[in-house]
């Protein structure tokens, strides 16, 4: 399994979850030049952006967490600024970022979701 496959293998996961649990899907894979985001959602009034990490189990960074460090948030700030300004409703939205962390390998193949906290 590459990179990209798993890699959208793991998108994939975050997203079926989240739509079960009520969220509609805005974009996926946004660019600008600032980066990119993974998952844009909404539900209600709310607005959720989501950095997706699949991890084979007993990888060194903690499963994808060392790949978000701060540069990473950084830049993630910058594209979510980028993307609010094409799309003006969305500041009428309130904001939420979540990194989800999936695992690419059995047996656990549980997401492990973190609110990411003062990004934007």
């Amino acid at each position: 399994m590459g990179c990209q496959c798993s890699g959208g293998w793991a998108e994939q996961q975050a997203l079926q979850q989240l739509e079960a649990q009520g969220w509609r899907l805005l974009d996926r894979n946004w660019h600008c030049r600032w980066g990119e985001l993974d998952l844009v959602l909404e539900r209600q009034q709310l607005l959720l952006v989501v950095e997706v990490k699949g991890r084979r189990t007993g990888h060194h960074d903690r499963h994808g967490l060392d790949a978000f460090h701060s540069a990473k948030r950084r830049r993630m700030a910058r594209a979510i600024s980028c993307w609010r300004a094409v799309h003006p409703a969305s500041a009428e939205q309130l904001l939420r970022v979540k990194l989800a962390l999936v695992p690419l390998t059995a047996p656990c193949r549980t997401i492990r979701w973190i609110d990411v906290e003062r990004l934007c």
